[in-house]
């Protein structure tokens, strides 16, 4: 153990110290390194395991290590969609006493996946457009706590399935910066305008290695998040005005904002002087609406559009239920033990690092309506399960590890597979009369 080795770390694990920090990341040794998909990084990333899990080691300045750290910790304080930082690694030194890089540890998500992962083979526009979507949307979301990205890219950012969508999230904030009292035009217009670029070269070089179907735009694709990017920031920001007879209207408007995952915890509402015209507009606009009835309703913490997946089905359940109960965690609680947790429990050990337990669900549901309109009847859940299993997520990789030849450079911390637990002991019995 080097002297001189200084340890600033988000939580206490003593694994840190058992890695070869006297050595630098180009020739770690095979059995500290985690073969995952290589990205693009303008710094050595190479990914390594720290006491049972995957993180990603990034050799860089101290100074840019510790500024990193501190702006993944405060983004993570304001719930932003983000990797988890781990630790930061200073005063390194090789074994003749030479000065080493510092080096930046970030956890990794899983089930998460670099956006070349989804190009292994040659997918649809439509997939890419998905992806840029997303991006806007984390883009708006950081614009909406006061973050300047500075180096926006799909490269830069991980993504998780969202019930047929795609969830974004930020991988690298070294250039990142947080004010407090919001961005200017200036700022976003910049991040945006840099996003668009990005995006369009992104795209450029997957179709010219061959991974998207030929006469794809690659510019009109990243003109995508522009629109997306707009469209959502006027719906959060933008102000409304109408006259005192349509006071609906605030109420719709809010409703829009739920549909599109976001809560308003203050508006400011003003009326003209003579009393007919009034104008409302959000103050403060947080994400994560549906995701939040979830976890209060049920304890489940998933993505947005899983939210609202399940939330649907637990109000058809709730509606097809001839209980009169009042209070609807009642109802929440019977569909968790009789309907989700059944069909997550129905899925062999051996096919639980294909997909995570919410899409999972979401995709069964899918799955039970193109049964049911090939077939012309309703078919039974436990029916649509075995069909599920065994035509659709057998055929289906690993998520939870997506793993790739091993390569020199790395630039995205991607996702290991579930570490089986003794909960896990017995799952695969299920009572099939639960499943309705």
């Amino acid at each position: 153990m080097q002297d001189s080795l200084r340890i600033t770390a988000s939580s206490i694990d003593p694994g840190l110290l058992g890695l070869p920090w006297s050595t630098t990341l180009a020739r770690w040794p095979s059995e500290h390194i985690v073969s995952l998909p290589k990205g693009l990084s303008r710094h050595l990333v190479r990914f390594a395991d720290l006491s049972g899990r995957v993180v990603a080691v990034k050799e860089t300045t101290e100074e840019m290590a510790r500024r990193e750290y501190e702006m993944l910790g405060n983004l993570r304080r304001l719930d932003v969609p983000c990797v988890e930082r781990v630790a930061v690694i200073a005063g390194r030194t090789d074994a003749d006493g030479e000065p080493l890089p510092a080096a930046l540890v970030t956890s990794h998500l899983r089930f998460s996946m670099p956006y070349r992962a989804l190009f292994t083979q040659v997918l649809r526009p439509d997939t890419a457009t998905r992806l840029v979507d997303a991006l806007a949307l984390l883009l708006v979301r950081l614009h909406n706590v006061g973050f300047y990205w500075g180096d926006v890219s799909l490269s830069n950012t991980l993504f998780r399935r969202d019930a047929g969508a795609f969830a974004a999230y930020l991988v690298d904030a070294e250039t990142g910066e947080l004010h407090e009292e919001g961005l200017t035009d200036g700022q976003r217009s910049y991040d945006l305008d840099l996003a668009r670029t990005n995006i369009a070269g992104e795209v450029m070089d997957l179709a010219a290695g061959g991974r998207l179907e030929n006469g794809v735009d690659a510019v009109a694709i990243a003109d995508g998040i522009v629109s997306s990017y707009r469209s959502l920031w006027a719906e959060l920001t933008e102000q409304d005005s109408f006259s005192t007879s349509e006071t609906w209207r605030i109420t719709e408007r809010v409703e829009r904002l739920n549909a599109l995952g976001f809560d308003i915890d203050e508006m400011s509402m003003t009326t003209t002087a003579d009393g007919t015209v009034v104008e409302i507009q959000p103050k403060v606009v947080d994400a994560g609406h549906h995701q939040r009835r979830l976890i209060r309703l049920t304890g489940l913490d998933v993505e947005e559009n899983q939210a609202r997946r399940l939330l649907n089905d637990l109000d058809e359940f709730r509606a097809r239920s001839t209980k009169q109960w009042a209070d609807e965690e009642m109802y929440a609680h019977e569909w968790l033990t009789r309907v989700f947790e059944p069909v997550v429990r129905a899925i062999p050990y051996d096919l639980r690092a294909k997909l995570e337990p919410a899409e999972v669900f979401h995709q069964v549901l899918e799955h039970r309506w193109y049964l049911s309109q090939a077939q012309g009847r309703p078919v039974p859940l436990a029916e649509v399960l075995t069909s599920y299993i065994n035509e659709v997520l057998r055929h289906r990789r690993d998520e939870a590890t997506i793993m790739g030849p091993p390569t020199e450079t790395m630039s995205l911390p991607v996702v290991t597979g579930a570490t089986p637990t003794s909960d896990d002991e017995g799952d695969d019995e299920v009572d099939w009369r639960d499943l309705v």
